[in-house]
Order: structure tokens, then sequence, then C-alpha cells
């Protein structure tokens, strides 16, 4: 029982301590090649016959153990090779370099050919009278005028004058407006710009003049009036002109008349093609 209690009063007891790593293990030497000793039983570079071990130098063949990196087939120097540029020290060392120092004296540079100007010399070249492209070629011989370098206002301009509290680069964006997009905000505005739309549209409708009724004058009336042409009677042959019809069945012209405004009447609800057949509707 006191063994318990003391187990549960020291938590140190179950705490997991910590995994104490060697150099060795935070940083590993670089993995050698494969040799002959260094292959056992199961391994996937085991092999059967002669093995030597230039065939584990070989990238193509050597295989990649399971769990393991691939190992390199090239060969590490020794334990005492130093990596990296070797300098020897030709400058005398620090004796030397408080004694005297070394100044490397400045490359005369070549001198570049400066351009010509082109604008001086054609001006001139009009003022002299010269035209034509044999002309401009001797005078530019004769008077071969160079742009000097200290002349560069053809070639570098001034700066604008920039206030001293500038800045320069792109504006940062402005943040998304999340309360006005879940409060439809921007549903709103629209909605009430349509509406100060059709209210403005109404108050100009009703500030417009209307103009009264434009009365027809005899002027205008006579200006739309188209006098009526009279038809040209029907073509008849001469000697068929005076010819009575041979059947009449009508015992006077005001009972014909009379018989085809009946017809005309009933025209829209008879069958047929001149309208002279049955009833459409009994």
């Amino acid at each position: 029982m006191p063994e318990a209690q003391s187990s549960r009063q020291d938590p140190r007891r179950w705490k997991k301590q910590p995994v104490r790593r060697t150099v060795s293990q935070i940083c590993p030497p670089p993995r050698r090649p494969l040799t002959v000793a260094d292959i056992r039983p199961g391994m996937e570079n085991e092999r059967l016959g002669v093995v030597r071990d230039s065939m584990f130098q070989n990238p193509l063949i050597v295989k990649a153990e399971l769990g393991k990196p691939r190992e390199r087939s090239c060969s590490l120097p020794g334990i005492d090779f130093n990596y990296g540029l070797y300098t020897r020290g030709l400058d005398g060392g620090v004796p030397e370099a408080i004694g005297h120092w070394n100044v490397f004296k400045p490359q005369p540079t070549c001198p570049h050919e400066l351009t010509r100007n082109y604008i001086t010399m054609n001006r001139g070249a009009v003022k002299a009278g010269l035209v034509t492209a044999r002309e401009n070629f001797l005078y530019r011989r004769l008077n071969d005028i160079r742009i000097s370098d200290q002349d560069d206002r053809h070639v570098k301009k001034e700066l604008p004058s920039l206030p001293p509290n500038m800045t320069f680069g792109t504006p940062t964006r402005p943040s998304t407006p999340f309360f006005d997009l879940l409060q439809h905000r921007y549903q709103q505005l629209w909605v009430q710009e349509q509406k100060d739309t059709q209210k403005a549209i109404k108050l100009e409708k009703k500030h417009k003049v209307i103009l009264g009724k434009l009365y027809e004058t005899r002027s205008s009336q006579l200006r739309k009036y188209k006098p009526p042409g009279k038809p040209d009677a029907l073509w008849h042959m001469p000697h068929f002109q005076k010819v009575r019809p041979h059947l009449d069945t009508f015992p006077t012209e005001a009972d014909r008349q009379r018989a085809f405004r009946a017809h005309q009447e009933e025209h829209a609800v008879r069958q047929g093609t001149l309208r002279m057949g049955n009833y459409t509707h009994p």
C-alpha cells in the first residue's frame, strides 16, 4: 500500500523520458559503397556465383534496400581528406598586410567611339543647300560631328520631382466587406437606386409640357386629300356592246339588286368558292 501511494504521488515516474541521441545519429556520416563483406543473406543485393566489389559500384545493378536510402556507387576518400578548395597563402600573412597594402592599379579603359550627331549634320547640310544622298555623304565626311559624353541631354532625362512622403509600389487591395454581403447591402442599394430612377422619370413626365390637340385646317386637309381617279370601263368588243342578254331571270332590276344584297349578307356563312353552297352552320 505505501508503494502504491508513493507511485501515485510521483508523476515523474510515469512521464516519458526524452530519448538522448548522439551526434552520429543526428548527423550520420555519408554512406560508403557496398562491398562483398556487407552483403548478408536475405538482402536485396545478394547474388549467386562469383561476386566482386565492382558489381556494387554500378548504379544500374545496385538495388535499394528496404527501408534504407539508396547506396551511392562512388567511393569516398579517407578520413584525413579535406573537402573544398585549398588556397595557399602567398600574401605573407599578417605581417605583410600590416607592413604595406597591395593596391590594384586601375586598367586603362579603351576609348569607345562616340555616336554621330546626325541631327546637327543634316541641319547643316540643308543650310548649305545639299539635298542628294551623294552630297550628304561628302558633307558628313568633311564635317564629322559627334555627340560628346558630357552632353547627355539627349540621353538622360530629368527625373520628375516627387513629394518626400510618396510611397512606391502597388496599393493593397481593400478588405472584403463581409458584413455588407451578409446583410444584402448591395441589393438594398440597387433597389433604392431603381426607385430613385423611376421617381425621376415620373417627375420628368409630370413637368413635361403637354401640347394641346392639333386641329386640322383646310390647308392641311387639302394637302392630304387625294382626288379619286375615274375608273376606266371594261373593254368590250365593238360588235357585242349593244347586244342585250338572252336570259334574264329577274322580273325587274329592283329584284335583281335585292337578290344580290341578300347574297352579300349570307356570304360569310355559306360554303364554296363563290359562297353559293350550303350553310356552314345548321
